[in-house]
């Protein structure tokens, strides 16, 4: 099961070892709990490194951090040593080590979290929205925007929150799931309640509940959490499924999966035991596969869209980063038209903040070069567009998007693809740049 305020401790052991930028960003992801077990041919991208050969040199700059010969280094660590043997003495010694000295000091309760890396800004009244709403019986919250929105930081504090409440939590990337395990319904369920068992502690003991043949997948995915895994904690269980839209890519099993979550959220009205498990779902796109009205888990509970960033919000996160703004009118200014520019985007927005807190460029060539190759967004942009020359389909759908006046209607799947990717809102069945950035980018470079 995942140490308590986990995410929390690296945060903190980040700030002690002085890492910064790129190097810190590495470290939170490699270490995060949900990534222990992936190998580093996996976890590169999930940390956005250029290659994995950039990966690799950051992360033996990342050793020489935490070396024996660094002060307040980890002792058995040598990072001249060849192999891979290396990540695993770092992790045990974080985990066995330093994080119960860090415990020692007293747990801290997570409500308003700390934003020094400028990974997450709250949004009231959303985040106590949700902190009220996931104490209750059979709650369900669904939280959908595009990518780097902060879909996964929010999810995180609700599970936080819950966990502070006395519930059990267990948190679920489907990104983290291999190609393998949705090749049948079946292996897919039994891979989900797997590792909700083992999350939580519990021995998966599935074929003591499971027969396929005999009462078919569903069934027994329902009787082996009701009977063995509701049963086997004395608590409510929060259940955070995170890139719940990876299922959308597998048709066959998405059209079961789904009204399976609706379902179990129903029967908190029929079985008490129901009532002890919450679940928080995060996707980015709207389902683009059929369901009819009373088995879609999107149309029941608590729906949660996050916006981008507004001008408080931006101000803000600015101050983190010492740029004291809120009395300047020129630099209120620059904030509308940088949010204006990115559409408030909490990710852009912080790379601009980061470039201008390092002094590399004034605010007024930062907006002017934004949409172009030697812009601070160069290489966001690049990998975007990698993407799109990697999807012909996608390319295409993007062009027609962006030299049109108004709005494009595109085929499901195409317009699914291109709003989780952020480049497109839709409103209604038309689709429209999601901001001026890839706007102007994309007419230009497509």
């Amino acid at each position: 099961m995942k140490p308590k305020n986990w995410d929390l401790f690296l945060k903190e052991v980040a700030n002690d070892q002085n890492l910064k930028g790129r190097l810190r960003e590495i470290f939170l992801v490699r270490f995060a709990y949900e990534n222990w077990r992936k190998p580093d041919t996996e976890v590169w991208e999930l940390a956005e490194a250029a290659s994995h050969e950039t990966y690799k040199k950051q992360m033996t700059e990342l050793y020489s951090s935490f070396s024996s010969e660094k002060t307040n280094g980890c002792p058995e660590l040598d990072p001249r040593s060849k192999g891979p043997g290396k990540f695993q003495i770092l992790r045990e010694w974080l985990k066995d080590i330093k994080y119960p000295e860090w415990k020692q000091d007293g747990d801290i309760v997570i409500i308003d979290p700390p934003i020094p890396d400028g990974d997450y800004i709250s949004r009231p009244p959303i985040e106590s929205d949700c902190y009220q709403t996931i104490l209750k019986p059979g709650a369900l919250i669904r939280i959908k925007a595009p990518e780097k929105m902060g879909k996964t930081s929010l999810l995180k504090l609700i599970l936080d929150h819950a966990e502070n409440s006395d519930y059990c939590k267990v948190y679920l990337n489907l990104r983290s799931a291999e190609s393998a395990m949705f090749s049948s319904l079946d292996k897919f369920l039994r891979w989900f309640c797997a590792n909700i068992s083992r999350e939580l502690g519990l021995k998966p003991q599935l074929d003591d509940y499971w027969d396929e043949e005999l009462f078919g997948s569903l069934v027994s995915c329902k009787t082996y959490f009701q009977s063995y895994v509701l049963e086997n904690i004395d608590r409510p269980l929060v259940l955070g499924l995170d890139n719940l839209d990876r299922i959308f890519e597998y048709a066959d099993i998405a059209k079961d999966f789904l009204p399976m979550l609706r379902y179990w959220h129903e029967e908190a009205n029929n079985l008490e035991i129901w009532q002890n498990l919450r679940l928080v779902i995060a996707n980015s796109t709207e389902v683009y596969i059929k369901l009819d009205a009373n088995q879609s888990p999107f149309n029941v509970g608590k729906q949660v869209k996050l916006p981008g960033f507004n001008l408080e919000q931006v101000l803000k996160l600015a101050k983190v980063y010492k740029l004291d703004w809120s009395e300047n009118p020129e630099q209120k200014k620059f904030t509308k038209d940088l949010i204006e520019m990115v559409g408030g985007h909490p990710y852009l927005v912080d790379l601009a903040l980061k470039a201008l807190a390092s002094k590399k460029i004034p605010p007024d060539k930062l907006l002017a070069e934004a949409p172009t190759q030697g812009g601070i967004y160069s290489s966001h942009l690049r990998r975007h567009w990698d993407n799109l020359q990697s999807s012909p389909d996608l390319a295409e759908a993007m062009k027609e998007v962006v030299k049109s006046d108004k709005g494009v209607q595109l085929e499901p799947s195409v317009a699914y693809k291109l709003e989780s990717m952020g480049l497109i809102t839709l409103v209604g069945d038309e689709a429209q740049p999601s901001c001026q950035l890839y706007h102007r980018y994309f007419a230009d470079n497509l």
